[in-house]
């Protein structure tokens, strides 16, 4: 860990603090605990008045419109009641509970009370379309659906056609009986959290998570120290992730149950308040993704701009040409940071001096291995490309990672080749460890921090009847990472206009949710293929660096809008 480094902090930014007294903290508080739930009673019974759970105001919002904190003792009697229902109800290891309620409290205590009872979590992304949402109650063998009032109709009626039950979270004490609990005690092996992925043959793949993940990405966090550094119940940290990812709603909350610290929760990001949010929770950190920076530098300079009293960020995405000026402007240090669900830990650049005017996320450290490989296996010289691989030091590769993709073995063994893991990411790392980001192999598509599978999307809009073949890409976006394109061979007679590529992008709503569908279309004659018949996607558009000027592109962003409540 490092110390104070007032010395060589960048003008204008907070000096780094002294992180090593929470990291020494987490370390005996999980030495103590078997499960996450274990340890959130410590911290309940070690910090009792400490801010566990803040809840910005949000006028008009359907919950708390005039916001809330929530203490760790308030939170573990919420956490307590509910966990004596599901107990009642026989609920146990060896259960899996689907949670559809957004960044309500509510999915907080749902998730600790089934962490209690040994039973599994399944957290829900609310946009998901009716089959999408079947797919992953059936699939993960769900035996309940829980939503609040606003989700109560898809619920019920998708999961009364796999005969799962549906139930208001308010209704809890309701909750009819369970049989099959299987009769063990929950420990650091024990499945806690099954959190779906998009996989890149288009079905989503269920990343199975236990109680050993959650540990080992909040000591991680808490070890990272530098400009990560957290303080021992003295951090308010301001997330406006959903609680669906693993960020949230696993990664950084278990780091802040394991130093005694309060986590922010909005209902998403809102840049018309972002500045006021962040001082009227007395935020000292806040979590990012690489649509915020830009969104937040484009509105005019305020008095609010400096008005807080962040120490950093953390994120991913944000453009190097725009760090500088956004740390400059506002007084905070943005760390880039890089991990995936399957790994938990995270790389990070947080020890100055920092790269931030290039794609740096961090060097190999303690808690986390990386190496950069060929096609072959092999290790690349420093500066050369290839996939970035990574794996937990110690005689088991796998510690603290995703246990296996479930029902998916060959998924699982393909990842894990050579006894790292296969992260897809291509990168070069210099002499000193240090990782720089260059593309995604994978057939994946990174916009505002969702992935999203290509071959799903072009398996929505292969259905329709302009559409001879397709191919979708990623192409950079500025507020969002990346954004989707769909490559259109159009069938004979059909127009290359706005109206069909419109026409396609309806009929793609109805398959998928709103955000994966195409923000560009591109009508081609051809699409380049490989011998065994694969889309040569980057030979699309031989020598154009960016698709989005090539000729006759259609924007189709301002379609991109949620259709759900």
């Amino acid at each position: 860990m490092t110390g104070a480094a007032t010395a060589t902090a960048p003008a204008g930014l907070p000096p780094e603090i002294d992180g090593a007294p929470a990291a020494r903290a987490a370390e005996a508080m999980a030495a103590r605990s078997a499960t996450v739930y274990d340890a959130f009673v410590l911290a309940s019974e070690a910090h009792p008045d400490n801010a566990f759970l803040c809840i910005p105001a949000r006028p008009g919002r359907a919950y708390l419109p005039e916001g809330a904190e929530i203490t760790f003792a308030q939170a573990r009697a919420e956490v307590e009641r509910r966990a004596a229902i599901y107990r009642a109800a026989g609920y146990g290891p060896g259960h899996r509970v689907a949670l559809m309620l957004d960044n309500r409290p509510e999915h907080l205590f749902n998730q600790l009370a089934l962490y209690a009872v040994g039973a599994t979590q399944i957290p829900v992304n609310p946009d998901y379309l009716d089959h999408e949402l079947e797919y992953l109650l059936s699939h993960s063998e769900a035996v309940l659906a829980l939503g609040h009032a606003g989700h109560m109709d898809q619920l019920s009626r998708v999961a009364g056609k796999l005969g799962t039950p549906a139930l208001d979270e308010a209704a809890l004490a309701t909750l009819a009986p369970v049989t099959g609990a299987r009769p063990e005690r929950p420990g650091r092996a024990s499945e806690a959290a099954l959190i779906y992925t998009s996989g890149t043959t288009g079905r989503p793949k269920g990343c199975v998570i236990d109680h050993e993940y959650h540990f080992a990405v909040g000591l991680g966090y808490a070890r990272h120290g530098g400009r990560l550094a957290l303080r021992h119940g003295g951090d308010r940290l301001f997330v406006p992730l959903p609680v669906f990812h693993v960020n949230a709603g696993i990664n950084t909350l278990t780091a802040l149950i394991l130093t005694g610290n309060c986590l922010i929760l909005p209902d998403r990001f809102h840049p018309d308040s972002w500045w006021q949010d962040i001082a009227a929770t007395r935020a000292t950190a806040m979590h990012y993704l690489g649509i915020i920076p830009p969104i937040l530098m484009k509105r005019p300079p305020a008095p609010q701009d400096r008005g807080h009293g962040l120490r950093f960020g953390l994120g991913a995405g944000l453009d190097p040409d725009l760090h500088a000026a956004f740390e400059e402007r506002f007084g905070v240090a943005m760390v880039e940071v890089w991990g995936m669900s399957e790994t938990g830990r995270f790389l990070a650049d947080c020890h100055e001096p920092r790269r931030i005017r290039t794609r740096a996320f961090g060097k190999p450290y303690d808690d986390l291995e990386a190496q950069v490989w060929d096609e072959a296996g092999r290790e690349v010289p420093h500066g050369a490309q290839g996939e970035l691989v990574v794996r937990a030091p110690g005689p088991d590769p796998r510690r603290g990672f995703f246990r296996e993709y479930l029902k998916n073995s060959e998924a699982t063994a393909e990842a894990w080749q050579g006894g790292w893991f296969h992260t897809g990411d291509v990168v070069t790392q210099e002499p000193d460890g240090m990782v720089h980001f260059v593309e995604r192999r994978k057939n994946i598509i990174r916009r505002s921090g969702e992935n999203i599978s290509a071959a799903e999307v072009e398996n929505a809009l292969i259905g329709h009847p302009a559409v001879a073949a397709v191919a979708v890409i990623s192409v950079t976006d500025e507020m969002r990472d990346e954004e989707v394109m769909a490559c259109i061979i159009p069938v004979d007679g059909a127009a290359r206009d706005a109206e069909t590529a419109r026409s396609v992008f309806e009929h793609g709503r109805r398959l998928v949710a709103y955000y994966k569908l195409p923000g560009w279309v591109a009508f081609v004659d051809d699409l380049p293929r490989t011998g065994t018949q694969k889309v040569r996607k980057g030979l699309i558009f031989p020598g154009l660096d960016d698709p989005r000027h090539a000729p006759g592109i259609i924007d189709l962003r301002d379609l991109k809008k949620r259709s759900k409540p």
